[in-house]
């Protein structure tokens, strides 16, 4: 079952079927996506900034170029499996993260599977999906060419200045000014955003 909480870049598609994941006991999290520079811009608009400076000065977070990736270290997801490596921040419960400091893809991201099996808000939820997928890869790539324009390689993500920046620049994509695919139709609720709740709250349906 999906349970979808449409709040623009903030949107979560969770899926009672993660949990019993047929392709990993760990299902996603054991290949987490990179953090593109629109994540992090999204986590320092949240107000993340300095908790992310810590995960990468405590090596939990990596630099990988011009983005960053999530460590992946070696456990037991569940009590039938065996030791496999996944992201660092899964528990026992699932992903101990709040939303607000998530790569999007792992708040929207749910396979065929759970979209076939989504009951009521499933063609709701692709639709939601796929349009949260083409304005992230745009932000992205516009991020991206602004920072080659603005900053010198490597880019330094540990530097409060260019966190800023890059919150500051995707605030205003997010906005509507500079982005040509704007999320038209995934319009922020007047919700409570899911990135305000608890990192185990959607634990039971979703990583």
């Amino acid at each position: 079952m999906i349970r979808l909480t449409v709040a623009g870049p903030q949107t979560a598609i969770l899926s009672s079927l993660c949990a019993q994941c047929s392709f990993s006991p760990a299902g996603c999290c054991t290949a987490p996506p990179r953090i593109d520079l629109s994540d992090v811009g999204r986590i320092v608009a949240l107000g993340g900034r300095e908790w992310l400076r810590a995960e990468l000065a405590a090596g939990r977070i990596l630099v990988a170029g011009r983005w960053l990736v999530l460590k992946r270290v070696k456990r037991v997801p569940r009590p039938d499996a065996a030791r496999i490596a996944t992201c660092v921040y899964l528990g026992e419960h699932g992903c101990t993260l709040g939303q607000e400091k998530r790569a999007a893809t792992c708040n929207y991201y749910v396979c065929e599977e759970a979209l076939v099996n989504g009951g009521p808000d499933g063609p709701r939820a692709r639709e939601v999906h796929a349009e949260l997928v083409a304005t992230f890869t745009a932000w992205d790539e516009e991020l991206q060419r602004r920072a080659a324009e603005t900053w010198p390689d490597p880019l330094a993500f540990d530097d409060p200045a260019f966190l800023d920046w890059l919150g500051a620049a995707f605030e205003e994509l997010a906005a509507g000014q500079g982005a040509s695919t704007q999320l038209s139709s995934v319009a922020p609720s007047t919700a409570t955003p899911p990135c305000a709740s608890s990192a185990s709250s959607d634990i039971a349906t979703s990583r």
